[in-house]
């Protein structure tokens, strides 16, 4: 089973270095279908793994200035209270519970389709966005500052949308900034919103400690090669295979 998670972990992180959509999109229901991990530890073990994986990145992006950290701080000032507040009402119930459990499949099966749509239709809605200007520029902080909410919400319960989510909404409303600006700052905020979560998660005792270093073991190699392969795979296929997976998984646990 050990060498299982390293696999899994491996295989994740190469999806990740190719793709860049975040880790909890795809670990998360791995976990839950595949080695049938409680939801609750499952989530709570992916937030620290997404918060040790994705540190890396805020190095490699800060150096290349790729990071915005006004739209970071606005993320935050939404996301942080929310994750709290979000980890406060898990401690009021038994995660455990039939309930608890329905309720965080639910909730994943619902982020892991958005998900899915977010990853398949990401460049089109990146177009109209620019060519529509669809978010005035003066909406712009109050929406990242709602979209900030949300996310804190959704990742503390489900783990999933710090990445794909996340980066396909600040395109939405900031149309002009660079992909690479937005990319920066999405992945500079998700590390202190997956860790603040996860350590929520912990307080909860819903982080299996072991797992999460087979998973490290597995990614952080598979992140290294996935992101060297990137530019010699076509993106548009890995692309629409990821989001059909992510829609599976998604209508899987929705419909359980």
């Amino acid at each position: 089973m050990e060498f299982g998670y390293i696999i899994a972990g491996f295989l994740v992180g190469l999806l990740v270095g190719l793709t860049g959509v975040g880790g909890g999109s795809l670990m998360t229901p791995i976990l839950v279908l595949f080695f049938h991990i409680k939801p609750a530890f499952a989530v709570g073990t992916d937030l620290l793994y997404a918060a040790v994986t994705k540190s890396a990145g805020i190095f490699a992006h800060g150096k290349l200035g790729n990071i915005d950290w006004k739209i970071v701080r606005m993320l935050a000032y939404g996301s942080v209270p929310a994750s709290i507040l979000t980890t406060l009402n898990l401690k009021h119930m038994d995660i455990a519970s039939d309930a608890a459990v329905d309720s965080i499949k639910f909730w994943l099966g619902i982020a892991l389709l958005i998900t899915s749509l977010s990853v398949l239709f990401r460049n089109q809605l990146t177009k109209l966005s620019k060519k529509e200007h669809l978010v005035s520029t003066k909406w712009a902080p109050h929406l990242t500052l709602l979209l900030g909410l949300i996310l804190g919400f959704l990742v503390t319960l489900t783990s999933v949308g710090a990445g794909a989510l996340g980066v396909t909404a600040l395109l939405i409303i900031y149309p002009n900034r660079p992909i690479t600006t937005i990319i920066g700052s999405d992945i500079a905020h998700a590390v202190p919103l997956t860790l603040v979560a996860g350590l929520g998660h912990a307080s909860l005792g819903s982080v299996d400690w072991p797992l999460l270093g087979f998973l490290l073991a597995g990614s952080l190699p598979g992140i290294w090669v996935g992101s060297r392969l990137m530019h010699k795979t076509p993106e548009r296929v890995i692309r629409s295979i990821l989001s059909v997976l992510l829609a599976w998984a998604g209508s899987k646990l929705v419909f359980a």
